[in-house]
């Protein structure tokens, strides 16, 4: 069966219930999908975590606390919160690892950010630095599952392709977002405000990242487009 690995949030995270129901929800998502998730701790010495990464045919970088700032060398502000070195560590090492690899890497929310800043990208650390944004941390007053809006997806992206559309209506989770975008890296989809909605990396097998959170919309059919494609490209010959 295809392995699917799964980053994890520390378990002292502040919003740990609220990360362990959506990890929860992205390991039925890779199951509905026929594949077979495989956790990974955050704190795996370096040794274990690339046998760990070996072992396995596709990656989810999944959602949880703010990326160090100081990794796209900024300080930061009073907004930024729920930061772990050692998470944002093991989840840069994995990122390079599948990029150089070619492994297929699949990034929701805080991974969309990750993947950026592995790729030499920057982050607004709060929306609201984006001028003219609109609301986006649907939480904790909206369920998980509310639809908060839409997002236009750019025609010939990898993503426009897997879901054979031009727009979609999505959950929104995040405070932070994309502000400089990796050369590498392509914009797949934004919301009416500008903010970026998805990446994906053209030079790779298969590296896509969404800002929101597609594995608390398992009724919908996109959802269930991106992970089958995920462990689709993550099949080894």
């Amino acid at each position: 069966m295809t392995r699917i690995g799964v980053t994890l949030h520390p378990p002292t995270s502040p919003d740990r219930e609220e990360l362990d129901l959506l990890a929860a929800q992205i390991a039925s998502g890779v199951c509905a999908a026929g594949g077979e998730p495989v956790m990974i701790p955050h704190d795996l010495d370096e040794a274990v975590l690339y046998a760990r990464f070996c072992s396995i045919d596709g990656l989810i970088l999944s959602g949880g606390g703010d990326v160090d700032p100081a990794l796209y060398g900024e300080s930061a502000i009073p907004a930024v919160g729920g930061v772990d070195a050692t998470r944002d560590h093991t989840e840069l090492l994995l990122t390079r690892w599948a990029l150089a690899e070619k492994k297929p890497i699949f990034g929701i929310c805080r991974g969309l950010q990750l993947l950026n800043i592995a790729c030499g990208g920057a982050l607004y650390q709060d929306v609201s630095q984006h001028v003219g944004a609109m609301q986006h941390a649907y939480y904790p007053n909206y369920p998980h599952d509310f639809l908060a809006h839409t997002v236009s997806i750019a025609p010939g992206s990898r993503l426009a392709m897997l879901l054979g559309a031009e727009t979609a209506q999505v959950n929104s989770l995040h405070h932070q977002a994309c502000r400089i975008v990796a050369p590498i890296l392509s914009v797949a989809a934004r919301a009416p405000d500008g903010i970026v909605e998805a990446i994906e990396v053209a030079e790779h097998p298969f590296a896509l990242a969404v800002q929101w959170h597609p594995e608390a919309l398992p009724q919908m059919a996109e959802s269930r487009a991106l992970f089958g494609a995920l462990v689709a490209a993550s099949q080894r010959p």
